[in-house]
């Protein structure tokens, strides 16, 4: 079974191709199980995310395709959800979908991933963004409000790595992901990205593994070409960990599938 869950459409006004082009590429790639997950709104960084009052639309788009094409594919609703303390909704945590991704994107206001604001790197600290970013994971997580954990490393997209061991840093991230019951994507988008690197590292997804924190697999995808972006590179990395099960989800309830 091949599984991708994390995917973008152009309501978020940075991805490119209809829903339908994205699920019959999936279809081509035989892959099984694919889930939309477009950035959900929030009323911070608003261009870049679906609307509010899109969330029915959406909703109905993604519930058109899942009929349209059962036969063929099975496609789950989702958000991903950015985790920014004092921005969260209730609209958004409480909406009748697959799963929620929570995801740190935003260290206050800065916009750490996103190549426009890449000099603030210069500016700060390395090992200590690195280890706000961490708690903000662990934050997230402890609000028990997600499923799956976005792009684990994300804080390492342009090669700016710290000189603490990032195991380290991330230890009390990860129990508290175990601890809210959550699952770690493979995110294959970080090899389309400078650091050149599935989202988590190998180091880590053995901590993960340790842990006995399941895992999904996602491509991120924000243009077709990108559905399904090197996945047997991602299921090569799980199993060499010691991995054999991913998950997929039916409205927040786990289901593990053997891939």
């Amino acid at each position: 079974m091949r599984i991708d869950l994390h995917n973008h459409t152009t309501r978020c006004n940075h991805a490119k191709g209809s829903m339908q082009s994205y699920i019959e590429r999936a279809i081509e790639l035989g892959i099984d199980i694919y889930g939309f997950s477009e950035h959900a709104p929030m009323d911070f960084d608003e261009y870049y995310r679906l609307k509010f009052d899109e969330m029915s639309l959406y909703t109905h788009e993604v519930k058109e395709l899942q009929e349209k094409y059962k036969d063929k594919i099975k496609i789950l609703l989702g958000y991903e959800v950015d985790y920014l303390k004092g921005h969260l909704d209730q609209r958004v945590l409480n909406a009748k979908v697959d799963y929620l991704i929570g995801s740190v994107h935003f260290l206050g206001e800065w916009g750490f991933d996103n190549p426009e604001f890449n000099h603030e790197y210069k500016n700060r600290d390395i090992d200590e963004i690195w280890q706000e970013y961490f708690d903000s994971i662990e934050a997230m997580a402890k609000t028990k409000k997600f499923d799956i954990v976005g792009h684990l490393d994300l804080m390492k997209v342009f090669n700016f790595m710290p000189k603490k061991e990032i195991n380290i840093m991330a230890k009390n991230a990860l129990k508290a992901i175990k601890n809210a019951n959550m699952v770690i994507e493979l995110n294959t988008a970080g090899l389309r990205k400078p650091c050149k690197e599935i989202y988590p590292s190998s180091s880590l997804l053995e901590m993960v593994y340790e842990l006995n924190i399941p895992i999904t697999f996602s491509s991120d995808a924000h243009a077709i070409g990108q559905v399904g972006y090197r996945y047997d590179e991602a299921v090569k990395l799980a199993k060499s960990i010691g991995f054999t099960q991913a998950v997929t989800f039916h409205q927040r309830e786990k289901e593990m599938i053997t891939f």
